[in-house]
């Protein structure tokens, strides 16, 4: 945060143009929130306390600015968690209540890459579903921290990398994660997953969270409960990991998680880079077709060996 403004990575814009989007107010934070210029769990809980900070220091009507912004995510309990942080810690510099809310996370994330390095062994081959890396979130990411860490400690591994249909953030953001950490990997169609497991050629999922229930359940990116299924049908570890800021007590199941449902338009069309060199729209369905998109679904515990915080590795039944 500069003075009053929030800086961003502008994340649909990448992987072709790497920009950082501005937000000057705490709307302009909402807003980016909302159209995922920002999105991760953890980046958006602490981009939510940057925009309380934001609406404090302009003298703003702070319960009106935090209905704005609860309203932006449902789905992620980040976002709730940066919010509340902002009005219980508050004591006259906001910049300062913010910037520590974001470090605090940073380096929650960090200790996520500790513990859940000593997962990964040489030679594995790892699946992972959306993008919970850094820049889902302050620093390190949640299911690609332990990629880092395990490879800083020169372990060699591959990882297969959903597309993440419909807004490719695997194919377009942890693609583009791997490539600037020289990471060997391959993006695969979503509906790729289950062939790669029943070959043997996937030896561990890990994957993030946008929010985990009392008993365990796990809110993540839409596809996510398919590939614990067939995870466990084939006897392959799935695990998630995610902070603390991101366990919703709660709740008692995933049956009571809000889902998002987002703009048909997701569906129906793609966003691409030409052959002309420029970033365009194009509509993939017939003309008259409705779509359906919910940005999320449940994974039940059962399907899950472990989630991984910065506590540790323990049962999803034991949080």
């Amino acid at each position: 945060m500069e003075k009053t403004t929030v800086k961003l990575i502008d994340q649909p814009k990448l992987p072709h143009e790497f920009r950082i989007f501005e937000c000057r107010t705490y709307r302009d934070t909402a807003d980016a929130i909302k159209t995922m210029v920002v999105r991760g769990a953890p980046a958006i809980g602490a981009t939510a306390c940057y925009g309380m900070a934001q609406a404090a220091l302009a003298g703003e009507d702070l319960k009106k600015a935090e209905k704005v912004l609860s309203s932006t995510r449902p789905t992620a309990h980040d976002l709730f968690d940066g919010i509340r942080y902002f009005k219980e810690k508050s004591d006259g510099d906001p910049v300062k209540t913010a910037d520590d809310y974001a470090n605090a996370s940073a380096e929650r994330c960090h200790m996520i890459g500790i513990h859940g390095a000593k997962l990964i062994k040489e030679g594995m081959r790892i699946l992972t579903h959306c993008n919970a890396g850094a820049i889902a979130c302050v620093d390190w990411g949640t299911a690609l921290a332990p990629l880092r860490v395990a490879k800083e400690s020169g372990r060699r591994f591959f990882v297969w990398v959903d597309e993440t249909r419909p807004r490719f953030q695997g194919a377009g953001l942890t693609a583009w994660e791997m490539v600037q950490e020289d990471i060997p990997h391959a993006v695969i169609a979503d509906n790729a997953a289950g062939y790669f497991m029943r070959k043997g050629e996937v030896d561990l999922v890990i994957v993030g969270a946008d929010r985990i229930t009392a008993n365990g359940d796990v809110a993540n990116k839409i596809g996510t409960y398919e590939k614990a299924v067939l995870a466990k049908e084939n006897k392959i570890p799935f695990y998630v990991a995610a902070p603390s800021s991101t366990i919703d007590k709660s709740l008692k199941s995933g049956e009571d998680i809000p889902i998002e449902e987002r703009s048909e338009e997701e569906v129906l069309y793609v966003w691409g880079l030409g052959e002309d060199g420029e970033i365009g729209k194009v509509r993939i369905t017939p003309e008259g077709s409705p779509a359906r998109n919910p940005a999320f679904d449940v994974t039940p515990a059962k399907y899950i060996k472990g989630i991984l915080t910065e506590a540790g590795l323990a049962s999803p039944h034991r949080l």
